[in-house]
C-alpha cells in the first residue's frame, strides 16, 4: 500500500497485526436480530409488513450492550447472539438516540454476560491512524473483520437523524450488517461504531464511524436523566464573514472575527438573547472564526457546532456577540432543535383525523419519503419541500398539516391546510377538536394556493362512519387526539 510519502508497505501484514491486537476484545462483538413492524405514514391508521434486520452491536461496562440506532427502529422483538454461541437471547432496549444513531440494550439472562469482558473506550485516533471494524455484514454468519485508516475527521451529516455531529471517515468496508460494530484501533480499544457508508458510483470504501466522543455523550446522557435527552443545538442560522466588506458594514474591527446570525429560531431559547445580525464572536470562551469553525486539534479546525454538540440539554453556555458595534456576553441555556417538519417520530404511529372523505396528518420526513420515494423531502410539491428546508416552528406545539380529498376534491392532494371556518390552523390535534364541536351548517377548509373545501356539516359527519367500516379503518381518529 502506498502511504502518498512514497513509502509502500505490507498492508496484509499490518491487517492480520491489527486484526490480532483487537482480538481480545472481539468475544464483546454480538450479533443483533431485530423485528421491525413501521407505521404505513401513507395510510396512518395501518403499520407496514413486519420485516427482520441483521446487525451488531458491542458490549460495554454495566451489562449494556450499545448499536445503531436504525437497527432497532420500530422495533417489534430484539434478540442478541454471543460470538460462538448457538443462543439468542431476548433483549430489552433502554434508549434510542435517533439524533446520533446510537440505541443500547440490556439482557436479563446472566448465562448471556458469561465470558465477556466490555470493550474498552480509546482516545480520539489521529488521520492515517490504522482502524480495525469487527462485525456481521451480509456476506456470512461469522464474525468479519475489515482494516482501513482514518482519512478525515470533520462534523458531517447522520442520515438517521437528520442531524450534524463529529463523525470519522474511514477507507474501510462498511457493508449492511456491519452497522453497529466497533472499531477498534490498534490497542484494541474502541474508537467508534459503524454507522453508514457513501454509496455513490465514484467512490469506493467510504464508511463512516460515530467517534467515542459522541458515544460517550450518548452513555452519560442516559447515566444522568434515565433517558436519552438529545444533542443540545444553537437555534440559529449563520452566515460566514470572510467577505472584508461584509465585515466592515457590520462594524466589525480588524482583529474581530465570527459569524453573522441570519435567523433565530422562535421556539429556541437564543430567542430571548440573540437577534438577525448579531455577530457571535465566541461560544464558551471559543473565538469563533469568520468561517464559522474552532481551533480542534493541532492543525485542525472544526465547525463550532462541534462545541456546541459537547454539552447537555438544559446546561449553560456563554455566547459573546457583536451588536451596534458593541459587545455583549449572554448566559444561554441550550435545547433541541424543533422542526416544524420533523425528521423522525422517535418510534410513534403518525397522528391523523379522518372527517367524511378528508384524510389529514401531521407532515414528516417519513411522510414525505412514504409518499414520494426514497428522497421525498427533496422531491415532494415545492411549498412542502420548503417547509422542510427553510421554514421554522413560531411555537413548540405548531405543525404543518396536509390533507388527502377523495370525494369530489380528487385532485387536491398533499395539499396544507391553512384555516378551518375562517380560523387558523395550528396543529392536528386543534383542527381535531374544532370540526368535532363544529355546529355551523358547512365544513369550510382553507388549503395552499388559495383552494377552499366545503363540505355539509350534518352530512359529513354522518358519511364518516360509513367511510371507516368501508375501508377498515378502526378509529376516525389516532389515539393521541382522543385525549
Amino acid at each position: 500500500m502506498d502511504l502518498g510519502n512514497g513509502e509502500v508497505v505490507d498492508s496484509s501484514s499490518n491487517s492480520d497485526n491489527r486484526a490480532a491486537k483487537a482480538g481480545p476484545s472481539m468475544d464483546a462483538v454480538v450479533k443483533v436480530f431485530c423485528v421491525h413492524t413501521e407505521p404505513n405514514f401513507s395510510l396512518p391508521w395501518q403499520m407496514k409488513r413486519q420485516y427482520r434486520s441483521n446487525s451488531s452491536g458491542l458490549v460495554i461496562a454495566g451489562r449494556r450492550v450499545l448499536t445503531n440506532a436504525h437497527s432497532v427502529e420500530h422495533y417489534t422483538q430484539v434478540k442478541v447472539k454471543k460470538r460462538g454461541s448457538d443462543t439468542k437471547y431476548v433483549a430489552t432496549v433502554l434508549a434510542i438516540g435517533t439524533e446520533c444513531d446510537i440505541a443500547m440494550l440490556t439482557v436479563s439472562d446472566d448465562e448471556f454476560w458469561e465470558g465477556i469482558s466490555p470493550v474498552e473506550f480509546g482516545s480520539l485516533p489521529a488521520l492515517q491512524d490504522a482502524v480495525t471494524v469487527v462485525g456481521y455484514p451480509t456476506g456470512g454468519d461469522t464474525i468479519s473483520v475489515t482494516s482501513g485508516i482514518v482519512s478525515r475527521m470533520e462534523v458531517l451529516s447522520y442520515a438517521h437523524g437528520s442531524t450534524e455531529l463529529l463523525g470519522l471517515q474511514i477507507d474501510a468496508a462498511i457493508n449492511s450488517g456491519n452497522s453497529g460494530g466497533p472499531a477498534f484501533n490498534d490497542k484494541g480499544k474502541c474508537v467508534g461504531i459503524a454507522f453508514q457508508a457513501l454509496k455513490q458510483d465514484d467512490v469506493e470504501n467510504i464508511g463512516y464511524v460515530i467517534p467515542t466522543p459522541v458515544i460517550m455523550h450518548f452513555i452519560h446522557d442516559y447515566e444522568k436523566s434515565g433517558e436519552f435527552t438529545g444533542f443540545p443545538v444553537i437555534g440559529i442560522e449563520w452566515q460566514k464573514m470572510e467577505n472584508s466588506d461584509l465585515r466592515k458594514a457590520m462594524g466589525m474591527k480588524q482583529d474581530q472575527k465570527g459569524v453573522r446570525v441570519r435567523r433565530v429560531e422562535p421556539t429556541a431559547p437564543e430567542s430571548a438573547f440573540l437577534k438577525p445580525s448579531d455577530i457571535i464572536l465566541s461560544f464558551d470562551g471559543v473565538d469563533i472564526a469568520n468561517d464559522g469553525t474552532v481551533p480542534f486539534r493541532h492543525g485542525e479546525r472544526i465547525d463550532f457546532s462541534y462545541l456546541v454538540s459537547q454539552k447537555y440539554t438544559g446546561e449553560k453556555a456563554v455566547v459573546k456577540v457583536l451588536r451596534d458595534s458593541e459587545i455583549h456576553e449572554f448566559n444561554i441555556t441550550l435545547g433541541t432543535y424543533k422542526s416544524l417538519v420533523p425528521a423522525y417520530i422517535k418510534g410513534k404511529t403518525p397522528s391523523y383525523y379522518i372527517i367524511a372523505g378528508f384524510v389529514f396528518t401531521a407532515i414528516s420526513v417519513p411522510y414525505l419519503i412514504s409518499e414520494y420515494g426514497k428522497n421525498g423531502e427533496y422531491n415532494g410539491p415545492v411549498k412542502l419541500v420548503d417547509k422542510f428546508l427553510y421554514a421554522m416552528a413560531q411555537s413548540h406545539d405548531e405543525q404543518v398539516l396536509v390533507s388527502d380529498i377523495n370525494i369530489g376534491y380528487e385532485d387536491i392532494v398533499n395539499t396544507q391546510v391553512l384555516a378551518f371556518n375562517g380560523k387558523p390552523v395550528k396543529n392536528l390535534k386543534s383542527l381535531a377538536t374544532m370540526v368535532e364541536k363544529c355546529n355551523e351548517e358547512f365544513l369550510q377548509f382553507n388549503l395552499e394556493y388559495q383552494l377552499i373545501v366545503v363540505l355539509q356539516t350534518e352530512t359529513a359527519k354522518a358519511a364518516t362512519q360509513d367511510i371507516l367500516t368501508l375501508h377498515c379503518i378502526p378509529s376516525a381518529m389516532s389515539d393521541d387526539l382522543k385525549t
